[in-house]
């Protein structure tokens, strides 16, 4: 069992033993994001984006290809200078592709950046409507069950999603 499961288990056998009357919700993250339009839509502009850049780089590793096929080919019948040349336009051409992928795809690259542009406001406003719900209803723990922290069993009538979503304004 990992670090973090097990520290999050040992808070609630905790609070159980020391008789801590804790009110506390389920909800899932990954199904009220689903259901939300704005989401959904910068979702698909996330992946028209990506598969743009991806596009790009295959066709440089596609030329990459190319280019070593052609030296194999050739090598043969090269002068040491020339192969040298050669390798060396490889070498290059290659750091350039793997550049290319570390700027777009890479930490805290493109791909990063537009999620965090287009994805984090909308994260952010279902946190917002979250934390309204736990100060509602008085709340003293909302747990995510999408993601992180694993829940083995949850009562369905804990699973607060439904009213995260009513408060974002996003029909069903």
């Amino acid at each position: 069992m990992c670090m973090k499961k097990f520290f999050i288990l040992a808070i609630f056998l905790g609070m159980g033993l020391l008789g801590f009357s804790q009110k506390y919700a389920v909800i899932d993250t990954r199904y009220i994001l689903g259901k939300m339009p704005d989401y959904t839509q910068a979702q698909k502009q996330l992946d028209v984006v990506a598969a743009g850049w991806q596009k790009d780089i295959d066709a440089k590793q596609a030329e990459l290809d190319k280019m070593y096929k052609d030296y194999d080919a050739e090598q043969v019948m090269l002068s040491d200078d020339l192969k040298k040349k050669r390798e060396d336009q490889l070498f290059s051409k290659e750091k350039d592709l793997r550049d290319l992928q570390r700027k777009h795809f890479g930490f805290e690259g493109d791909l990063f950046k537009k999620r965090q542009e287009l994805i984090k406001p909308i994260q952010d406003k279902v946190y917002n409507a979250v934390q309204r719900i736990a100060v509602q209803r008085g709340y003293d723990m909302v747990l995510d069950k999408s993601e992180g922290i694993t829940i083995i069993f949850a009562d369905p009538k804990l699973d607060k999603s439904e009213d995260v979503l009513k408060e974002l304004g996003v029909k069903n």
